[in-house]
């Protein structure tokens, strides 16, 4: 199942459970909450495994360790629970939370698996390349017939770890630009009205994803009545594995649109300014030595950005926010941290 969005409540990620059971949200929260688990034990349920876990709340998690407590001392029923979160870097999701002194989350902690608490899901070899072609292969099969995606594995590995999409030369390939750059080749074949994908569609999508990484298109209106041609004359040359020549940011740099994805330059970045890995963090901040300094403005420990803040439910978390660029000096009184942990009040 995938955590709510938008909802902290118990409730939501409650009807996520009956819903994925196939049972009927009748009746109120508070009469179905104690016979979750009594409908997880009957249906067998091994393991809740909880996609997008990063937008869980405390209240979420809350639930889950009801839940499993529940199976455990009324059912003799041990329920495994598997967090999928998306993180960046190192930064270990939800870590932050767990890591809080209250004994909910010691107890919490203490359940992790023993050896693996926290696991990270590589990219994929050559090899795990192949295999997901093959699937596709079958999955694709009703429309296109006589589809051999993968004759292309290793080529297609190859492209897909140039340094513009593998910056950290890894040599994975992650499942998103794999699918970007097989379902656009196969939407042009599609229009082409063919049975199988040529090389050339498979290279042009995987210069388009290279060469147009970060490029700005610029879209102006030109209102109803301008002509179509060159929107029709873009669609067919890609449907016939051209990549059709646009007016973007870096057209006065870059004339040469045929370059091949080998000898593709890394694009130049845009301005889009990236979110600071601490946003949505909770900030492990005491309550009562929060309130009692009556000092709400919060430093992030990442990028030096303030913001005021009020528990909510209890929890001090980091409002999302761009990274800070220009690394001023500050010197409003402020709560700041060293490590993410040892916050105290500092400046004014």
């Amino acid at each position: 199942m995938v955590a709510p969005k938008n909802n902290e409540d118990k409730q939501a990620l409650g009807d996520q459970f009956f819903t994925a059971l196939g049972l009927p949200l009748r009746g109120h929260w508070r009469t179905r909450k104690p016979k979750l688990m009594g409908h997880l034990h009957q249906y067998g349920t091994e393991c809740l495994i909880v996609d997008d876990a990063h937008d869980l709340s405390l209240e979420h998690l809350m639930l889950l360790k009801e839940v499993t407590d529940q199976g455990r001392l009324q059912y003799d029923h041990p329920l495994g629970l598997c967090l999928v979160a998306a993180g960046r870097g190192t930064t270990i999701p939800l870590k932050e939370t767990l890591d809080l002194p209250d004994p909910t989350w010691l107890q919490f902690r203490r359940r992790f698996d023993k050896v693996e608490p926290f696991c990270r899901i590589a990219g994929h070899t050559s090899e795990e390349v192949r295999d997901i072609l093959a699937t596709l292969e079958t999955v694709y099969q009703p429309l296109f017939p006589q589809l051999n995606l993968r004759q292309w594995a290793g080529t297609l590995y190859t492209w897909l770890t140039h340094p513009v999409l593998d910056p950290t030369h890894s040599g994975r390939v992650t499942m998103d630009n794999l699918m970007k750059l097989v379902t656009t080749a196969l939407e042009w074949t599609y229009q082409a009205g063919e049975t199988n994908v040529r090389a050339e569609r498979l290279k042009s999508a995987a210069e388009l994803l290279v060469l147009r990484h970060d490029t700005l298109r610029i879209i102006d209106g030109a209102g109803p009545d301008a002509p179509v041609e060159d929107q029709d004359a873009e669609t067919k040359d890609r449907a016939n594995g051209k990549e059709p020549e646009r007016q973007t940011v870096q057209e006065n740099e870059q004339q040469n649109t045929t370059e091949t994805v080998e000898m593709a330059e890394e694009p130049v970045q845009t301005s889009a300014s990236p979110k600071c890995t601490f946003s949505r963090t909770v900030v492990a901040i005491d309550l009562k030595r929060f309130t009692a300094s009556s000092v709400t403005s919060v430093e992030c420990p990442d990028c030096g950005r303030t913001r005021s803040l009020s528990p909510v439910k209890g929890v001090l978390r980091f409002p999302p926010h761009d990274r800070r660029k220009m690394q001023t000096s500050v010197t409003g009184k402020r709560w700041s941290a060293k490590g993410k942990t040892d916050w105290d009040v500092v400046g004014g």
